[in-house]
């Protein structure tokens, strides 16, 4: 089995790329968005609770197809309001760490006006 390579192209300092060239997969994960929204139905106050609830649904359908972040090459984030681009880049960044996927950030309305966000992903393996 070939060993799955993610190659950043222009890296960014704040965990995404201007690409992923994926070489070696043999399994793609599409990951529908994920909303800041516990199993419970509960959602949580605040753009950073919120935010990182949302990283952590993603990361729990990573595992369940047993991947992790370092799988991610491809990152959609879908915020409420502009304001909360600081601290969407300061969480994704103390999630992914050093790992840079491709990234598109897009500034909408989301389907449920308690949600400040939504993420969707693609991951290779």
């Amino acid at each position: 089995m070939p060993a799955v390579q993610i190659t950043s192209l222009g890296s960014q300092p704040r965990s995404y790329a201007q690409g992923a060239l994926v070489t070696g997969a043999e399994r793609t994960l599409f990951i529908s968005g994920q909303v800041p929204e516990a199993p419970d139905g509960t959602v949580p106050d605040g753009f950073e609770a919120q935010c990182r609830l949302a990283w952590r649904n993603v990361l729990t359908v990573l595992t369940d197809a047993g991947m992790t972040e370092r799988n991610l090459a491809k990152v959609t984030v879908f915020l409420s309001d502009r304001q909360y681009r600081e601290a969407n880049a300061r969480i994704r960044h103390e999630v992914l760490g050093d790992h840079s996927p491709a990234l598109t950030i897009i500034i909408t309305g989301i389907y449920d006006e308690a949600w400040l966000l939504e993420i969707e992903a693609i991951a290779v393996a």
